[in-house]
């Protein structure tokens, strides 16, 4: 699942293990991750919490299957049982061995759409991947395509947020105060009990690994007799994909982690001046979110996020890299069909693409998509979410159909694959997508759409995790130059809560079989195809061979 190498245009596979299905031959328990279509505009493509469901809404993520269903002819389009489609059918088994930062081997699919996505026991099989075989590559914009500095962007979205609880809200001035140490604090992965003020580290089985009272570690003493060796209150609901609660929120990517330190500390807070047990600040939280991240933030210079952004790009924005522009280019040259994939506003967007990439920047995709709310792009119906064109950045009327590639907002993935059909000439154009999110991007195209994913997994490049002894790596004749130049980790690995793949049972640190994969690393075997930690990991041994 976890690679480094792939040659992108050669035709070389990129050979993967898969778990077998479950030998009643079902399909895979519910997968573990919300899709709840949250408030609009977050920039880096992340719907923002909300407070109430949209109308005619339920509580679970499934409002279809009649679009990219399992039965419709969307997901017909993409059966994994079709013969003679090298690289077609990527599985991903649940009970994948834990990840490997190169040359490693990943999770292929099964080889029927009617086979289980989640892993049983059993030998594995071999599968490949291989991006020639797709028609269609799509991207997500932020922390994807557009890398951030991180220290300095996290220490921008913690301030906006802490600056609106402060001065609109009344919280304690002392959360304005931050130290660059403070930042350990932040590592993905992590759920917040909204109720207790705790934040969680899960095990794949959903027993509690590590946690924190606010800032504060707990002890394995404290873990042990407060949440035991049983699985946690609300995983159930959270595997089970429901949509909402007002119980928990999970942090899986840069833009949400300096929110989870803000509510760290608004904990530590109110236990110093108030002594609370239970805690009700988080509508506050999604009020700052709103305020910062609302769709018209960005023309009337509301907040600070957008205003520091636009006028400092160079202070947050890293350009993206000549490699990864050559390999764009090339995958046009060679007939794939580009997407651009964003739940940011179009100007942001814009203004991204225009520092990153430059002013042609819309000659490297055929279609562009804004304001997508992903995960709702994937999971809703045309009906609840039709496309949109734009007019000097305001959505004008929507669309029945899609007929054309372009710059189109809102939007869905069922009428997007329509399109894709027309220009492709074929009735199952195969489709791959990059993104950094499981919750908006991995999940949704895998589950909903039944596309590839490659999951932007930074971490890969610094995380220490074991490796199974079983698992084989290429051998060193076919390592790419990526694997050996061994790039320097974007930012520290959190003191505090360890790696994001694994971790030892608390109460048992010194125990070598207690080493457990987290819930984190299992949704990546379960729901991406392939993970790597940069677009460069793909487009500098492509380059290399030109």
């Amino acid at each position: 699942m976890f690679i480094s190498n792939p040659r992108s245009l050669g035709g070389k596979r990129i050979f993967k293990t898969r778990a077998p299905k479950h030998a009643s031959g079902t399909r895979a328990p519910p997968p573990p991750f919300r899709t709840r279509p949250c408030c609009r505009g977050l920039p880096g493509g992340r719907d923002r919490p909300e407070a109430k469901p949209h109308p005619g809404e339920s509580g679970r993520a499934e409002p279809h299957r009649a679009g990219p269903s399992r039965a419709g002819p969307h997901r017909a389009g993409l059966s994994r049982a079709e013969p003679g489609r090298g690289g077609a059918g990527m599985g991903r088994g649940a009970a994948a061995a834990p990840p490997r930062a190169a040359g490693s081997t990943a999770r292929g699919p099964s080889s029927s759409s009617s086979s289980s996505r989640g892993g049983g026991g059993g030998s594995a099989m071999q599968q490949h991947f291989s991006l020639a075989d797709c028609e269609v590559v799509g991207f997500d914009l932020d922390h994807t395509l557009c890398r951030y500095h991180l220290p300095q962007s996290e220490r921008l979205i913690y301030d906006s947020f802490a600056q609106y609880l402060v001065t609109e809200k009344g919280y304690d001035k002392g959360l304005l105060t931050l130290t660059p140490e403070s930042l350990d604090f932040c590592c993905k992965g992590l759920v917040l009990d909204l109720e207790d003020g705790n934040f969680l580290k899960l095990a794949e089985d959903g027993t509690v690994l590590r946690a924190s009272h606010g800032t504060r570690s707990m002890t394995s003493e404290e873990i042990l007799e407060i949440y035991g060796r049983r699985e946690w209150k609300h995983f159930s609901a959270v595997s089970g994909m429901l949509s909402r609660s007002g119980k928990y929120y999970l942090y899986d990517n840069y833009f949400d982690l300096p929110g989870a330190l803000l509510c760290a500390r608004v904990v530590d807070s109110l236990d110093q001046h108030d002594g609370q047990k239970k805690y009700d600040f988080w509508k506050d939280m999604v009020a700052a979110i709103q305020h910062n991240y609302k769709i018209t933030a960005f023309k009337e210079e509301c907040g600070m996020y957008f205003p520091e952004v636009k006028n400092h790009p160079d202070k947050y924005l890293q350009r993206c890299p000549e490699s990864v522009k050559k390999w764009l280019k090339q995958l046009k040259s060679a007939g794939k069909i580009l997407l651009l994939i964003t739940s940011s506003h179009s100007d942001y967007c814009r203004l991204l693409c225009e520092y990153i990439i430059g002013n042609d920047f819309e000659e490297y995709f055929d279609i562009v998509i804004t304001n997508a709310l992903k995960p709702g792009f994937f999971s809703h119906t045309p009906n609840q979410r039709p496309f949109r064109t734009l007019e000097n950045d305001e959505e004008q009327e929507a669309l029945l159909s899609l007929d054309k590639p372009g710059w189109y907002s809102q939007g869905n993935a069922i009428h997007l694959y329509e399109l894709l059909k027309k220009m492709t000439g074929k009735l199952d154009p195969k489709v791959v997508y990059f993104g950094d999110s499981m919750h908006s991007d991995i999940f949704p195209a895998h589950h909903y759409s039944n596309w590839e994913t490659v999951f932007i997994l930074e971490e890969l490049l610094g995380d220490k995790v074991m490796v199974p002894a079983e698992t084989e790596s290429e051998p060193l004749e076919k390592k790419g130059k990526y694997e050996g130049r061994q790039p320097k980790a974007p930012y520290p690995i959190s003191k505090q809560w360890g790696s994001f793949f694994m971790d030892r049972l608390p109460g048992l640190e010194n125990a070598e079989e207690t080493l457990v994969r987290t819930w984190s690393c299992k949704c990546i075997s379960t729901y991406s195809t392939i993970a790597i930690p940069s677009l460069e990991s793909i487009a500098e041994p492509f380059c290399s061979l030109l």
